[in-house]
This record gives structure tokens, sequence and C-alpha cells, in this order.
């Protein structure tokens, strides 16, 4: 037998060999049983050496072995187990943890726990709270989970932490996932007693230790790692697109940004490698591994390879998104004919001779990406102008706002600061008949009731005259409104098209920044914002106080009516908040909606002037 070939597993086979050798999956002892979900797949090299040794040596990142795999049968013989890692301490085997912890209350945590979960959890007497770190199961990182399982832990009477790699299916198999789940930890527990967590409220909030961890762990779009990918055939344009683009995050000077060319990354990072289809793809995930290293530190990349294939752009997303960040794709969609018209070096004239192989366009495929942010054809335009289409976008994607111009000649006081698509001036501007609707930034706490109802109603009533946005204090990500309350909207002249249409979003310091009126739907709403946006205080209301402060403000309308609230306003009592409907029934939707609906009449018509609305 010749000696077993190494192989270092994806993240999702590395947890499950550790709870394989563990027992946790027990009776499952291997890889590839019959009917098993916990599998393993080699790459086509390494698979053709493990068949002719029998066996595949399954080694960590480092290229630590672990366990040794029979191939064809895939039983594992454990050859060390895992040593390192932040919060090691905890990954306990069952036998470890019933050893220790016996008798306890087992719960498994996937989320932060909200103050109303320990609460409840407090009356359970000792608890186990067994924090599911593997990969693709927690919205958060491991390290965050286990963080704010500790926090909430010690905020219990009598409470221990065990963590579990236990790792999400690849194919999104979630009844997969919940039998594995189930069956693990009851493993865990032995006979001990196992009970769910209650679902979180939208009200619900976490402790302020443990707040500060997810919002670390999971920062507002503007403050991730971003990575800026442009892709497009040679000629395209997409370097000097890119090139520009770097010039103006740097005259902004707001992010530090790290070009990762092409040319540059060959001399330094790819030195040796050829221009073989095998050799072009190593350099590309060279360039994606080191720009998702740079994204993990909440840093911003640029990159701007030809990247042909949909296979090697999508492992640098991976890569990228694994790391904490964001990847932004621009297609740079110029066609064929017009790069072999620019074609400066002859490049394309020497592929068409076959003096170059394998040049994408002629000799080797494009693919074209179904999975861009932006696609932009740069033919018979400027570069400033082609530009614009990815500023554009990055704005709206809320990544990075390059339409805000922060410098400024010292001692000019009429310098004008752009927000968004409109200016404001530090002297009184003259009277502009033709000025940008006012932008009004709409808030509760999950984005799916409230909010929404405020900004489609708001919409309804304003038409052009104002910009309705909405966002959650603990926004859910591209979620729809909630059924009750969207149903109070249809009876009141919304179209169902735009509450179809509607998803939410968590609120985020740009989007309070863009907004000339922020109304939020109770009063603690407003203070989360401004413990975020100090700056923000005279812009910031609950509905109900901005329209006390509109009604003494008689005769006022638009930016104006702003200026006079901004510095004539009463408290934001909690006797002017709408109250929370969700999940409480048709009737306490409508008496919410009622409620907006009056005092959204009264702020449209102040804002607008139409004492219609």
């Amino acid at each position: 037998m010749s000696t077993a070939p190494q192989y270092c597993p994806t993240p999702r086979e590395l947890d499950d060999l550790e709870l394989l050798v563990s027992g946790a999956l027990a009776p499952l002892a291997g890889f590839d049983e019959p009917g098993s979900p916990i599998t393993l797949t080699l790459p086509d090299d390494v698979q053709a050496a493990a068949t002719e040794a029998g066996a595949v040596e399954l080694v960590d990142p480092e290229g630590l072995p672990l366990a040794r795999v029979s191939i064809p049968g895939g039983q594992v013989e454990a050859l060390t187990h895992a040593q390192y890692g932040p919060f090691r301490r905890y990954y306990l085997t069952p036998a470890q943890a019933r050893e220790q912890h016996a008798g306890r209350t087992w719960v498994a945590v996937t989320d932060a726990l909200t103050e109303e979960q320990v609460a409840t959890l407090a009356g359970h007497g000792p608890v186990a709270l067994v924090a599911l770190v593997g990969a693709g199961t927690p919205d958060l990182s491991a390290v965050a989970l286990i963080k704010a399982t500790l926090l909430a832990a010690a905020q219990l009477p009598d409470a221990v932490v065990v963590a579990v790699p236990l790792a999400a299916r690849e194919s999104g198999d979630a009844e997969t996932d919940h039998a594995l789940g189930l069956a693990v930890l009851a493993t865990y527990a032995g006979g001990d007693t196992v009970i769910g967590l209650p679902e979180a409220g939208e009200d619900d909030s976490y402790a302020d230790d443990v707040a500060a961890v997810v919002a670390h762990d999971q920062p507002a779009p503007s403050e991730q790692g971003l990575v800026l990918f442009f892709t497009g055939l040679s000629g395209s344009g997409k370097s000097t697109l890119a090139r520009a683009l770097m010039d103006k995050i740097l005259e902004q000077g707001t992010r530090t940004i790290t070009s990762l060319d092409g040319d540059v990354v060959r001399r330094n990072l790819s030195k040796g490698l050829t221009f073989s289809k095998e050799d072009r793809e190593t350099n590309i995930r060279r360039i994606g591994w080191v720009a998702a290293e740079i994204a993990r530190h909440h840093g911003l990349a640029i990159v701007s390879p030809i990247a042909p294939f949909d296979s090697t752009r999508q492992d640098v997303r991976g890569m990228v998104e694994d790391a904490g960040g964001a990847f932004f794709l621009v297609h740079v969609a110029t066609p064929l004919e017009e790069c072999e018209r620019r074609d400066r070096k002859g490049l394309y004239a020497k592929a068409r001779a076959g003096e170059i192989p394998e040049f994408t366009g002629i000799s080797s495929p494009y693919e074209v990406p179904t999975d861009a942010d932006v696609v932009v054809d740069t033919t018979g335009r400027t570069i400033p102008d082609a530009l614009d289409d990815v500023v554009t976008a990055l704005a709206e994607s809320g990544y990075l706002d390059l339409t805000t111009t922060p410098l400024a000649e010292e001692g000019d006081s009429s310098v004008v600061e752009v927000r968004g698509a409109r200016a404001t001036s530090h002297e009184t501007p003259a009277p502009d008949n033709d000025a940008e609707p006012l932008n009004v930034l709409m808030v509760c706490t999950a984005n799916i009731c409230r909010s929404p109802f405020m900004q489609l109603l708001g919409q309804h009533l304003a038409g052009d005259d104002l910009v309705i946005r909405s966002a959650g204090t603990m926004g859910f990500d591209a979620s729809e409104m909630d059924e009750t309350m969207a149903s109070t909207l249809v009876a009141r002249g919304v179209s169902e098209q735009a509450i179809a249409d509607f998803r939410s979003q968590p609120v985020t310091r740009q989007l309070v920044e863009q907004a000339d009126l922020v109304l939020t739907a109770e009063a603690r709403h407003r203070q989360v914002i401004l413990d975020e946006n100090p700056a923000a205080f005279r812009k910031v209301f609950s509905l109900g106080q901005f329209v006390q402060a509109a009604e003494a403000s008689s005769g006022l309308t638009g930016a104006e009516l702003l200026a006079a609230v901004a510095t004539k306003r009463g408290a934001a009592s909690a006797d002017l908040d709408v109250a929370d409907p969700y999940r409480r029934g048709p009737e306490a939707a409508e008496q919410a909606a009622q409620l907006i609906e009056g005092w959204l009449r009264t702020a449209v018509g102040s804002l607008t002037g139409k004492a219609d609305a």
C-alpha cells in the first residue's frame, strides 16, 4: 500500500470529524455511512491517491494530522484531537460533559440570548447552555456566540457553557440539521432534561454587554470589511475603473484601501505562476485569500482580475464572507468587439492568430456573472460617467457612500456638504423651488411592523414630495412585512405590490446621516439611535413628539419646519409611543394603524404643505 495522501477538510468536515471522534454523532462512527448526512468529499486527485493507498489522512489548517479515514468505507481512526483555538476549554466531549455537568437542564443556543430569554431560563434551576458553534449554524461567529453565551450565563444563578461544533449541512437541509441537533443534544444530556429556548420577541433586547459583543461581531454594512471585485474581459476598462474608484475613496479620506492589481500581485504574490488555466485560477484564489484577510480586519481591498470562471469567483466570495467581510462584484461588461478595438498591445490579434493559447474571449471562455452587484458597459462613455454607476450601486448597498464630500476649504462659511443626492449649506440658502424632496427615515424595532406601515402609508400620502424609508434598531435583514399589520395598509389605499416589494433592514449610521428627519415609533427607539449617533439629536423624534412640535410651529413647512422643531420640541414621552402590535392580533394592529395614520397625516401635511394629507 502506498502512503496515504493528506487533505485539509472544509470547516464543515472538520466540525463533523470532531463530533465523530468524540462520539457526539453516535451511532454514526464514520463518514459516508449509508443514509448518513455526514460526508467527506475529496478532490479528484486526492480521491485517486487515497483509493490506491486505502486511506486518507485528514489534517487541520496548520497541517497537524487529526485522523486517518479508510477509503472506501469512511471509518475514522483518531490520531489526535483539536488542541488550539479560542475558548477551546469549553469544547467538551459528551463523556466529559456528562462527568462535569450531569443533572442539569440542557439548552441549545444558536444566537445571543435576550434579557427575556435569560429571565425565563432562571426558572429552570442549574442549566447547561450548549453553544452550537459549527460552520453555518449560528449567525454570529463561534467566538462571539461563546462570548455572548458566557455573559448570559453570568446572569443566571447556576449555569455552565459547553461549546459543540455542530455544523449545518451544505445543502441547506433544515430538517436534517434539526434532527442532527436534537440527536447531538440528547447525547450530551444523557437522561437529563432538554428544553428549547422561547423565541425572542420583537421587543426583546440584549443586556448591554451582550449587545456590545453582537455589535462588534455584526457591524453595520458601512463598517464591514469590504472587497471590491472587478471582473471583465481584457480591455474592458475594469482596471481603469478600479483605479478611478480607489482615487475617489482616497480623496474622500474615510477609509484606507489596499489595491491588489493583477500585475502587481504577479510580481510580489504569485511570482513563478504561468498563464495556464490552473495557474491563473491559483493566482485569483491567492488574491482572494489576501483580500479576505484584509476584510477580516475591517479593511477595504480592491481587485481587478479577468476572473473568467464563476467557480473561482464564488470561491473568493466564500473566503470573504467566511471572514466576515462583504463581497461587492462589479461586472465590466464591455463587449468583446469594443475590447478588441481598444487593444493597444495587440493581444487579441495574437490570440486569434493562435500565438497566445487559452486567451479569454477568444480560445478560452468567459462565464458572465449572474450575481454582479452592478453591471457597467464602458463603450462610448467617459470614466467618470461609468464610475458613477459603481458609486451609486455602492451607496445603495450601504457598504460605502462616496456621494458625501467631507473635505472643505478652511474659513469658507458657504461650504456645502453633499449627503445623498442633496446639498445643504452652512449658510441659510435661498429658496429653491427645484430642491430635492426631504428624506425621512421611519424606525421601530424589527422593521417588519410599525415602521414599514409608517413608510408605506407616509409615501402613499406624500407622493413625490417626500422620500421615505424605514429601518429597525434590531432590524431583520430582508424580511417581509408582518401580514397582520400589512392588511391594515390595504384598507388605506396602499397597493399590494408596494407591500409585497417591502424588505426590512437594520438602522445604520449612514441611513441616519442621510435622513433630514428620523421618526420613531417609540421614545426608546429614539434613544437607541442617539446613543450611536449623538450628533443627530436635532433631527430624531418619536412620531408623536414631532407632531406636537409641528403643531406648535404653525404655518411652517418643509426645511423651515425642520429648522424650527430642531430647537423647539417637547419631551419624547412614552405617552406618545405607538404600542407594539406584533403578534397581538388584528385588533391591536388596527389600533396601532389608526394612531399612526392620524399622526402621519399631520406630519406629512406639515412637511409638504398639503393640508389634505
